[in-house]
């Protein structure tokens, strides 16, 4: 059959905000289940209509409701916002009547279906829906009616969780002579779909596979664009290696240059190099220079719920008092906060230099660590297991050309909202004492972003929470970071490399476990902290829940391909994991300030950059996800760099290419050191700094952590931002 015979029929209700009561109190229901076989999703729904819509030439594509034409234009809008293609709306209903809230439709869509068919005879028919009402009865009757007219029936599962409630004998799809496949979500239905019509993954990589559009963005009132090409990306893996790179950039800006920064924590003693200068030092000496020096430090609630009240306003008064304008914000959801950090230096007279850091780093005690892993001397306390002075392993990048302007647009954006930075009356009292204001002063305009300088692509991800007063940049909030992963895992074929603080949260778990059972040669390398970096027990003990809960829903969706691991140094010290780095297929990489976690994905303020080089490395496998993309240098070279150091290699990676090849030699390291450790360390050290993780093994949890820490943990530590439909419908 020709591909231009084709069109695609999808039910939207099983998508839409709103349903009939069966179908809200359905998503209520499974709002509350936290089984690790749940991967029920619509996330990448969106991808699999435009996928089948592409792969079959731009059929066309039409969206089937109860709903009336009244809603049409509505529904039509929501629609394009969830990023679905251009299609036909088909109405089945002829007003809002109790018919359709108790969920009796089946029989307007059934005879729309059968209107449609007539008017399109030689069409032959790919069906999307879902489990939850009438589509399998829908879908099926309809296929009894017109044999040999439907391609494949594809159901999303909605109530059970091992598979679909399809309610139909297991050979229907002999009987009504078309396949009938489903799956939890739409990552895992798409491979299904393609394999049922004949056609198989498109072999023809582009950056738009992997980066968000604009549209996909969900955010139309920013102004950053998609993305920028021609950038460079220098990784500073370890805090004394971006210190080193911050302290010259900040050395050589005086007049007509600025500086723009936001963080966490920052505090002014805190050293950039051995003999200096310091955090403060480096700010102020360039605002006495005369550059423009503006910064955005988080204000955390109180003292006692966050360390960073003092350091910040002392900061704060350290550069004003130079001459520059630092505020503390506030604006952020109740017990949240701003986890941004970004240092932006744009050179008046030189824009070649321009530079962006960001990543994972603040600029605070404890982060100046290196290779070596013994620690800041200016280290704060933590969990006694990582000793007076905590090895921290973590990353920042150095970004060049065009994407430095988007970078400064994402401070200004935050700078230039008119909301007072805070409202809390023993906010305000102390901050006119040291006299640091509330609301911004105007910027000068932009200077135009630099020119380009190098191969790589970058896309600048955020997170805003949807909050009162809204953000003028994201008035419904901005969850770009949770929907870019969704969108480069659901490319992935070989191998995810993953290094995280917090790996943590069930349904970040989720879009990880569904590209496993996807992919069944995907493999999945995740480095992470031995324990939290805190000495509350409780908070150690509701951290460490949904930590276990998150690993094991990879595990069990992945096996013996899952490997979870920590590190410790040469002494045998466990070091803390605070990077956020994620590679997949040596292909596209991130970092940023982000965990993968709901707090970083929906309710605090965050900022990664996702890279895609043009420059193809050519080392074999030269495409190791099969797909066409060719392996990139940028990805590829900061896998490398990171299992060199963790498996204690030096400049020799030749083995660690292959990504395959790469996963054993870790299993075996880690293998070899946990027998030594077992072993009693009666002989020479093997090589290597890399530990099997065992949290996530566990069979089962307490009573305890299951009605007493869980609701806590999931209220507090790792709060959900994201409005409810969106959380009824597992969305972003």
């Amino acid at each position: 059959m020709e591909r231009g015979a084709y069109a695609v029929v999808f039910d939207a209700d099983g998508v839409l905000r709103w349903g009939s009561l069966r179908r809200q109190l359905a998503r209520l229901s499974a709002l509350n289940t936290t089984t690790i076989q749940d991967r029920r999703s619509i996330l990448a729904l969106p991808r699999l209509v435009r996928a089948l819509s592409a792969d079959l030439d731009d059929v066309q594509v039409f969206y089937l409701t109860a709903f009336s034409s009244v809603a049409a234009r509505l529904i039509t809008t929501l629609l394009r916002r969830d990023g679905y293609p251009l299609g036909t709306l088909l109405t089945t209903g002829r007003r809002f009547v109790p018919q359709w809230l108790l969920g009796g439709s089946r029989v307007r869509k059934l005879a729309r279906l059968e209107r449609l068919a007539d008017r399109m005879p030689d069409v032959r028919w790919v069906l999307l829906g879902d489990d939850g009402e009438h589509d399998p009865r829908l879908f099926v009757e309809f296929a009894h009616r017109h044999p040999d007219r439907v391609a494949v029936i594809a159901l999303r599962q909605v109530y059970d969780v091992d598979r679909p409630n399809l309610r139909l004998s297991p050979h229907v799809g002999e009987t009504i002579g078309a396949p009938l496949v489903g799956a939890p979500n739409g990552e895992e239905l798409l491979p299904l779909v393609r394999a049922a019509l004949g056609i198989g993954q498109p072999r023809e990589g582009s950056v738009a596979d992997w980066f968000l559009s604009a549209a996909e963005r969900g955010n139309g009132a920013t102004r950053l664009g998609a993305w920028t090409e021609g950038n460079t990306v220098l990784p500073l893996v370890h805090g004394r290696v971006y210190y080193e790179a911050l302290a010259q950039a900040l050395s050589t800006a005086g007049d007509g240059d600025s500086v723009e920064f936001v963080g966490w924590r920052a505090d002014a003693d805190e050293l950039l190099a051995d003999g200096g200068p310091t955090v403060g030092e480096a700010l102020s000496g360039a605002a006495s220079r005369g550059a423009r020096v503006n910064g955005l430090l988080w204000h955390a609630h109180s003292a006692l719920v966050g360390s960073q009240v003092g350091p910040n306003r002392m900061l704060a008064r350290t550069v004003n008092l130079a001459g520059g304008e630092v505020l503390l914000d506030q604006r952020v959801r109740p017990f949240g906060c701003h986890h941004q950090k970004m240092v932006v230096v744009r050179y008046g007279s030189r824009p070649e230099d321009d530079v962006a850091f960001l990543g994972g780093i603040d600029l605070d005690h404890g982060s100046r660590d290196d290779a070596d892993h013994r620690g800041d001397r200016q280290s704060v306390g933590a969990d006694p297991v990582y000793g007076p002075t905590p090895a921290y392993h973590d990353m920042q990048l150095a970004l060049g050309g065009p994407v430095v302007r988007d970078a400064e647009d994402t401070f200004r954006e935050r700078w230039q909202n008119p909301t007072a930075t805070s409202r809390l009356p023993w906010h305000v009292v102390p901050d006119r004492i040291h006299r640091i204001r509330r609301t911004a002063p105007p910027l000068p305009p932009a200077s135009p972003a630099p020119p380009a300088s190098g191969t790589c692509a970058v896309q600048l991800l955020r997170t805003y929470p949807r909050r009162r007063p809204h953000y003028p940049y994201a008035p419904r909030g901005e969850r770009s970071i949770a929907l870019a992963y969704t969108k480069a895992l659901g490319r992935a074929e070989q191998l995810i490399y993953v290094e995280d603080q917090y790996l943590w949260s069930f349904d970040v778990a989720r879009i990880f476990a569904a590209a496993l059972h996807r992919s069944p040669r995907l493999h999945l390398i995740a480095v992470v902290p031995r324990h939290p970096d805190n000495e509350n027990r409780f908070y150690n003990e509701a951290a460490m829940l949904g930590h276990a809960e998150a690993l094991a829903m990879v595990r069990e969706a992945g096996d013996d391909r899952v490997q979870v691991l920590d590190v410790e140094n040469a002494e045998g010290r466990p070091v803390y994991i605070h990077s956020k780095l994620c590679v997949v297929d040596d292909v596209w990489a991130a970092v940023g300030s982000d965990n993968f976690n709901m707090r970083s994905w929906t309710h605090d303020s965050e900022l990664t950059a996702a890279v895609l080089d043009s420059a193809r490395d050519e080392r074999h496998p030269t495409d190791p996800g099969g797909l066409g993309d060719g392996a990139r240098r940028f990805a590829r070279q900061i896998r490398l760099t990171m299992l060199r150091e963790h498996l204690g290699l030096e400049d020799d990676d030749d083995c660690l290419v292959d990504p395959v090849q790469a996963a054993d030699m870790v299993r075996k390291s880690a293998a070899e050191l946990d027998a030594w450790h077992a072993g009693g360390r009666s002989h020479p050290r093997p090589a290597g700094r890399l530990r099997s993780h065992p949290v996530g093994k566990e069979k089962g949890l307490p009573a305890r952590h299951r009605w007493f820490t869980a609701p806590i943990y999931r209220s507090f530590l790792d709060p959900d931002g994201r409005p409810l439909d969106m959380r009824l419908r597992r969305t972003y």
